[in-house]
């Protein structure tokens, strides 16, 4: 085979994965404008699902409560994940590298065995169900994200820097806020970011730890589906991912992440 062959058929690969990834994507997306409720052929342009996804204030409370949940996660989980790198990064302490491995079995273990574990431990120490519940789980779930991340970035540390700063008479605080910090930056909003999609995505963990009756958009929708699907799921499902993919352009164009844009 020619090299133009092979370039040729390297992108038809490529296409074929990027249209298995993105074609129910963009289904769900031309089924939200649908005018029919039974995605009936042929298609009818209409915004009446939108126009009812506005007015259904159980699908925007649970979206706000999801955004709410996420951003608390987000914080908690980006402060203390980000502490514990930097401590992990500067101190040899006993059990350092057991730490560290301990760190992939909550990515590695399924969901699953993680609800149930956590629900059975929040009802042991008198938690409960219910938000408390729900943002200590998530929190779990998404430290690991930001230790890797952040460590990640801090492995390209130059750790004279630190020292070079001491030596001018700056303290701990000072040199971990105007040294260490801005050059993990890059790796604290990538971790930060994580925890926000860990925590909004989050369904198994937020289905057992959740009262009934407030819950997240995850769990709604997957209750939805279960009562009868409506084209509103669609709707906001595609809001959602019209948001992501557009915050995800701006960045790309925006910021360069600690290299050249």
């Amino acid at each position: 085979m020619t090299n133009r062959t092979l370039a040729l058929l390297g992108r038809g690969y490529l296409g074929l994965i990027l249209f298995f990834l993105y074609a129910p994507i963009l289904v769900m997306a031309a089924m939200s404008f649908n005018a029919s409720a039974f995605y009936q052929l042929p298609f009818s342009f209409s915004t009446e699902w939108y126009a009812k996804l506005w007015s259904n204030r159980e699908i925007l409370s649970a979206a706000g409560r999801s955004v709410w949940i996420a951003c608390v996660v987000t914080v908690l989980a980006t402060a203390a994940g980000t502490a514990a790198s930097i401590a992990l990064f500067r101190y040899d302490v006993p059990g350092k590298r057991v730490l560290q491995v301990l760190l992939f079995p909550p990515i590695a273990i399924p969901w699953l065995i993680t609800g149930t574990a956590m629900l059975i431990f929040f009802f042991g120490i008198g938690i409960g169900r219910g938000t408390p519940a729900v943002i200590i789980g998530h929190v779990a779930l998404a430290l690991p994200y930001v230790i890797v991340v952040v460590t990640a970035r801090l492995a390209t540390f130059d750790a004279t820097l630190e020292e070079a700063a001491r030596s001018l008479g700056a303290g701990a605080w000072t040199v971990t806020m105007r040294v260490t910090v801005p050059w993990i930056l890059p790796g604290i909003v990538a971790g930060g970011l994580f925890a926000f999609a860990v925590s909004f995505d989050q369904f198994v963990v937020s289905y057992f730890l959740s009262e009934p009756g407030d819950t997240t958009l995850p769990v709604l929708i997957y209750t939805s589906i279960r009562k009868g699907f409506t084209p509103e799921i669609n709707a906001i499902s595609t809001i959602i991912i019209a948001v992501s993919m557009g915050i995800m352009v701006l960045a790309a164009r925006y910021s360069n992440f600690g290299g050249e844009r």
